[in-house]
């Protein structure tokens, strides 16, 4: 096996929803989500379920180590996205985080994190839900996209991001916070960080005409080239296709950039030859998940842990 990167881990968590359907208590800021259900609940259960099947299986192929959780519950239509209510860090540290719709509080699994102990070295876990009767919210790695090797936090302003939490965790974790506003073609609000920009080893995937102050716009640019990333600019089009919504892993043979079908559809030929120079393309399958608004990186939680020995 290659390096791995700080950026790409090899080892994730994935839930496999059995009551999958759009969650309508996230429609109202959410614009990536489909509210078309024509083809019933029962069924997109099923296709969403069949979804993350084979979806685990092609990773596990690569060489991704996935932890699989099943979500039989009725009342958490947005399980499959696990990377908002935790992520884990260096050094055995976890957090878990704030919720802005009530419907995600549920999410919260106690097995999950049990299960990281157990496999991982888990030496603190930080949990900021408790800000939640106040009104303070941030919604994980879909709230900030994570630059673990220059240790900074992007941040996209809105109601699923409170600045109080986010200064919280990056003194806590050590990011550098790096807010700023967005807005989609439309000039509605971008709800989440990680349908704008995807940061990988040596490239970044951004949509850097939805920045809407210019003077940072330039700033985050700066800083990407300077970290020695090449920037890959994302159209408005794009975005609205899941491709700012992919996540870096590492692979038995190297680094894989994972995305759905529908973001790889959207790529320019110039733009896969970019990204093939450093990490191989893996598009998954999920057209149903996707109508819930978010996309293969908001289906990966990412283990940043050292493993514990085997017995």
């Amino acid at each position: 096996m290659k390096r791995r990167s700080a950026q790409a881990p090899n080892a994730i968590v994935m839930v496999r929803p059995h009551h999958f359907h759009p969650n309508t208590e996230t429609a109202a800021d959410n614009k990536f989500q489909s509210t078309s259900q024509a083809r019933g609940n029962v069924d997109l259960a099923k296709l969403a379920f069949n979804e993350v099947t084979q979806a685990v299986a092609k990773l596990e192929t690569y060489g991704v180590r996935v932890h699989l959780f099943d979500d039989e519950s009725k009342d958490t239509p947005d399980s499959v996205f696990p990377n908002n209510w935790f992520s884990t860090h260096p050094g055995g540290h976890v957090a878990i985080y704030p919720m802005y719709a009530t419907s995600r509080r549920k999410e919260r699994r106690a097995d999950v994190i049990e299960k990281l102990k157990r496999c991982y070295r888990v030496q603190e876990i930080v949990d900021y839900s408790g800000l939640e009767p106040d009104g303070i919210f941030l919604e994980g790695t879909g709230a900030m996209v994570l630059d673990h090797i220059e240790r900074v936090a992007y941040a996209v302003r809105s109601h699923r991001l409170d600045p109080i939490a986010l200064e919280r965790f990056c003194t806590h974790f050590g990011y550098e916070p790096m807010v700023f506003d967005a807005k989609d073609a439309a000039g509605d609000d971008i709800y989440h960080t990680n349908v704008l920009m995807c940061i990988a080893t040596e490239f970044v995937l951004i949509s850097t005409g939805m920045i809407v102050d210019p003077i940072r716009r330039k700033e985050i640019v700066e800083r990407f080239e300077q970290s020695g990333r090449h920037v890959i600019d994302l159209t408005p089009d794009q975005i609205a296709s899941f491709l700012g919504n992919a996540i870096e892993l590492t692979g038995t043979d190297g680094n894989l950039l994972v995305l759905s079908k529908t973001a790889h559809d959207a790529l320019t030929p110039a733009q896969k030859r970019r990204i093939e120079k450093s990490a191989k393309l893996l598009p998954l399958s999920v057209p149903t998940i996707e109508m819930a608004g978010g996309s293969v990186r908001c289906m990966i939680a990412g283990i940043h842990l050292t493993p514990r020995n085997k017995a």
